[in-house]
């Protein structure tokens, strides 16, 4: 790991859990209950970590939001792409999912998703989660 990926990597860190109350606090504007993630994923994809909060709801009767959650991260880590807007067949796992945003930044990717509502409103409690965290690292 370079100085500066390290650098960056500290910098997610240190606003990870600030991005994450960010998120619930929307999340509770909208009056939805779920989970959310923010990742940084090291440039090769084979290197990240991540922070994960519930945010109401760990799951209802039919879903468990923090699995899907996770199925929305996997995808965006093989794509590269925000979850559900791949236009290639969802591999085993995978539910093609909106709900999860990915930006490239130096040295690597920040990954933010929420699960616990609709694709669109699970949108928009994650850019809010990329927003912050972005204003951080740029």
């Amino acid at each position: 790991m370079t100085t500066s990926t390290q650098n960056c990597e500290n910098l997610f860190l240190d606003n990870s859990d600030s991005s994450l109350t960010a998120m619930e606090q929307k999340s509770k504007e909208l009056k939805i209950r779920g989970v959310g993630i923010i990742a940084f994923l090291e440039d090769g994809k084979e290197n990240w970590v991540s922070k994960m909060k519930v945010m109401g709801a760990l799951k209802n009767e039919k879903v468990n939001f923090l699995a899907v959650a996770y199925s929305k991260a996997g995808e965006m880590v093989d794509t590269l792409k925000n979850s559900g807007t791949s236009d290639r067949t969802p591999l085993l796992g995978e539910f093609n999912f909106l709900g999860g945003l990915i930006e490239k930044v130096n040295n690597g990717y920040v990954l933010v998703v929420f699960s616990g509502a609709t694709g669109e409103e699970d949108t928009v409690v994650a850019e809010v989660g990329l927003e912050f965290i972005l204003s951080k690292l740029k």
